[in-house]
């Protein structure tokens, strides 16, 4: 590969685990802010609430911006708000306080979130192979290494102020260091066969991105449940130290990131539709193993079987939303991305009410058999990119 790809692809590989860095450093603090504010269950997942819906905004924006300007400026102002909204929660002494500065990171996720795999599509493009799973890697990665830190820190016994500081440092600073070497607007549109304008965003059909968003969203429901409140879970139902409690993201992640390194490979084998299907298999098996874990190892085990087979399904949500989008405009992805907020917003909701109603190892049962759901959408994952003129339309892949 041309040297600039390569560039491109470490550059837009460190974006994604700067993202996951900081989302993991900040979900693995849920426990830590429940009891600072003293929530309950059901108010914690209304707090959670405000994080999706306003990233829901922000993909929006940057849905609008992205095709005029680039998904490159876009991501290189998203990042450093992330950044921020990390130490105003890290900071915030009060609920107000504290939802301001969910709303501010949500609208830096949401458009982080657009824009980098607006990044990830095209640099996949220009490999002419596929990618996205690579990259998602490098974001559990970063969830990781994020989970981890929470751990550390809290075993040196560092406040939830400088913890999230530390953590914004570093999502910082691999932010700044890829900017520079992301793919201009001009390199996006390169094998672009259609030109970027306002026609060639109405071409862009509604019902395949609704059934591969669906599919998201119902991945999103599961994930949301582990990112959210797998500490809550393993230190309220199985009365684990805080230290542990911070492990549930760290072994969600942990698998995620392995079985993403092999996706690729495996997509390029057996196709994206027979791997979606086998993932939300073993995924919905793992939420189920959690559900029923009479201790944190079996818990954390459970999340681990989750992350290895839900693993795939946003990649490759990305990967088929791309070669829908003939001018490369990144609208698409984009749309796509709205359903991920959907999931998130969705899951916070139920699994509050759930946990509720009955208990938190029921809340773990209803994304088991929603991630089951996403076998019957695994079809719409196998779309080909469009003839290589304005008026190509999608086509099955065989």
């Amino acid at each position: 590969m041309a040297a600039r790809d390569q560039q491109a692809r470490i550059a837009v590989g460190a974006a994604y685990a700067a993202q996951g860095f900081s989302f993991a450093a900040l979900l693995t603090q849920t426990n830590v802010l429940k009891d600072r504010f003293g929530f309950t269950d059901g108010e914690l997942s209304l707090v959670l609430l405000a994080v999706p819906l306003v990233a829901g905004i922000g993909s929006i924006v940057a849905g609008a911006l992205a095709p005029r300007l680039g998904s490159a400026p876009v991501l290189r102002v998203g990042g450093p708000l992330v950044c921020a909204a990390l130490v105003a929660v890290g900071a915030a002494s009060s609920v107000p306080a504290l939802a301001a500065a969910l709303v501010l990171l949500g609208l830096g996720l949401g458009i982080v979130d657009a824009t980098m795999n607006m990044q990830g599509v095209a640099v996949e493009r220009r490999y002419g192979r596929p990618l996205l799973s690579s990259f998602h890697g490098w974001w559990s990665l970063g969830a990781v290494a994020g989970a981890l830190t929470t751990a550390a820190t809290a075993k040196a016994g560092l406040t939830v102020l400088e913890s999230l500081t530390a953590a914004a440092l570093v999502g910082l600073v691999l932010t700044l260091a890829a900017g520079p070497r992301e793919l201009r607007r001009a390199e996006e549109t390169a094998l672009a066969p259609s030109t970027v304008d306002a026609a060639a965003v109405a071409a862009i059909p509604w019902r395949p991105v609704a059934l591969i968003g669906t599919a998201v969203m119902l991945m999103y429901v599961a994930d949301s449940a582990t990112s959210n409140w797998s500490a809550v879970f393993l230190d309220d139902v199985l009365e684990s130290s805080r230290s542990v409690a911070a492990l549930g993201v760290f072994a969600y992640q942990c698998a995620t990131m392995l079985g993403r390194a092999a996706a690729d490979r495996l997509v390029r084998q057996y196709g994206p539709a027979v791997v979606t299907r086998a993932g939300a298999a073993i995924g919905g098996v793992g939420l189920l193993v959690v559900a029923a874990a009479p201790d944190s190892g079996v818990a954390l085990a459970g999340f681990a079987l989750q992350g290895l087979g839900l693993c795939v399904v946003v990649p490759l949500s990305f990967s088929a939303a791309g070669r829908l989008d003939p001018a490369h405009t990144g609208v698409a992805v984009a749309r796509v991305n709205l359903f991920n907020y959907a999931g998130f917003v969705v899951g916070a909701g139920l699994i509050g009410v759930v946990a509720e109603a009955a208990d938190l190892r029921w809340a773990f049962v209803v994304p088991a058999v929603l991630a089951f759901g996403v076998i019957g959408l695994a079809g719409s994952f196998a779309v080909r990119a469009p003839d290589r003129t304005p008026t190509g339309s999608p086509t099955r892949v065989v």
